[in-house]
């Protein structure tokens, strides 16, 4: 079986960074009540100086589409942008060349 495809999912928020641990369990609670074929992996919360949140979310899912049901229910933000992801490095993916 292939594995489920990876999302990067921009999002801006309408909320301040206070609000966001209420954003993130409602987050939570739409994927395990009404999107079970997802998975959250994590994200990154990027707070501007003006206060606007943003956030990049790395999600598991079927496809694309299923991201944005997920981000219509969840509501409060708008989706900047969603990328599948091609794959993953690291540092220890590139060790020195030997001398």
């Amino acid at each position: 079986m292939a594995p489920m495809p990876r999302y990067l999912i921009v999002r801006s928020f309408e909320v301040s960074e206070d609000a966001m641990p209420n954003v993130g369990r409602r987050s939570r609670e739409v994927v395990e009540e009404e999107f079970p074929e997802i998975t959250w992996e994590h994200s990154h919360v990027i707070v501007g100086d003006t206060g606007t949140v943003r956030t990049f979310c790395v999600y598991a899912a079927p496809d694309e589409e299923t991201v944005r049901k997920h981000g219509e229910r969840l509501g409060q933000h708008t989706i900047d942008d969603v990328m599948e992801i091609a794959g993953d490095v690291t540092p220890a993916d590139f060790p020195p060349l030997p001398a």
